[in-house]
């Protein structure tokens, strides 16, 4: 189904066009799915969420680090994984009116901009920034991840992983470099009150 939606647009597949491509009869996918499209395009947003999730990758010890190798992980930077992306911003499109993909793809978005957060407030941990701004800085993060996955949608080959990694690496740098260091702020207001 997924080449269908890369083919084709989410909205122009039917079980005949899943049947010619996979080569399986229209009364065997309906046994399983029943007689609409939508079972089998839940069971494919499953799949490709499914596969975002359980890619294996090596994560850093260090918090910086570990931000930009979840950033590249995510990002598609094979063909396989930019194929899935594409499908994927068409689900997420076609959700803005379906209020049942809306749901599922809203708790996706919403775990995997809670996760960018967590690691950024590691990647921050030795800095000193506030909640409001850990937020909006979290916020830019997920719209790098948002970002890569929308742009691998409407280009022909994937991302690059050295772009992307050094995309993040500059981004998450710039973001250390805006906060100072937490002893140094605690220093500075015990000087002013003195």
């Amino acid at each position: 189904m997924i080449d269908e939606i890369v083919a084709h647009g989410i909205r122009s597949v039917t079980l005949a066009r899943i049947a010619a491509r996979t080569g399986l009869a229209i009364g065997s996918i309906r046994h399983y799915f029943g007689d609409t499209v939508r079972e089998v395009m839940r069971f494919t947003l499953d799949v490709l969420v499914q596969r975002i999730v359980r890619r294996a990758t090596t994560m850093s010890d260090d918090p910086v680090v570990r931000i930009t190798d979840v950033i590249a992980f995510a990002a598609p930077t094979s063909e396989q994984e930019r194929r899935e992306h594409t499908a994927f911003v068409e689900y997420r499109v076609m959700a803005r009116t379906d209020p049942e993909l809306a749901a599922e793809i809203a708790a996706t978005s919403f775990t995997g901009a809670e996760v960018i957060r967590s690691l950024l407030r590691d990647a921050l941990a030795d800095r000193t920034i506030d909640e409001e701004a850990l937020h909006r800085e979290a916020l830019l993060l997920f719209a790098l991840v948002e970002g890569f996955s929308f742009s691998s949608a409407l280009v022909s080959a994937p991302l690059r992983e050295t772009d992307v990694r050094a995309v993040v690496t500059a981004t998450v740098q710039r973001l250390r470099d805006a906060y100072p260091p937490a002893g140094k702020a605690v220093e500075a207001v015990a000087g002013r009150s003195s």
